[in-house]
């Protein structure tokens, strides 16, 4: 491939990396809609709030609340209304099913899981993420509730 056909791939990859990182930005509590503050009130008891994002995807407002309870991650996801889209909570894996726990350590192989966390959606367990260091490159496996991979 010539240089100036990499240049172009080059600038392509990054006006799109752009894009994508300019439809999320951090908002502080007071640009939170009512709805949207009354949710967070309710999630983040016993919590510290560690700050909120705003992402708009498909037409579609999207709120995300990072705290810290007991020590332990939780990011909450709601719409414009309040609603709790997603939840993804940090989890022991030790603590998980044996199939899920192995599930994620085969797929880890070499590499050392550093986060594992639930992920909840229509307050049904959806899967596992664990978050994995390999050689200085950090991947994510998800796994369903039965340690079945997901794409």
């Amino acid at each position: 491939m010539t240089p100036l056909r990499w240049l172009i791939l080059l600038i392509l990859a990054l006006a799109t990396v752009r894009t994508a990182a300019a439809q999320e930005r951090k908002v502080t509590r007071r640009d939170l809609p009512a709805a949207v503050a009354r949710t967070v009130d309710a999630q983040s008891q016993g919590g510290t709030i560690r700050g909120f994002s705003e992402e708009k995807e498909d037409g579609r407002t999207f709120y995300e609340m990072e705290l810290r309870i007991n020590g332990r991650t939780r990011d909450v996801t709601m719409d414009s209304s309040g609603a709790v889209i997603m939840v993804e909570e940090e989890v022991d894996l030790a603590t998980l099913p044996a199939a899920v726990q192995a599930a994620l350590k085969s797929a880890a192989g070499a590499g050392r899981i550093t986060l594992v966390e639930s992920v909840t959606k229509g307050g049904q367990l959806a899967f596992y993420e664990a978050h994995v260091n390999t050689a200085g490159k950090r991947t994510e496996i998800k796994v369903g509730p039965d340690g079945k991979p997901l794409d």
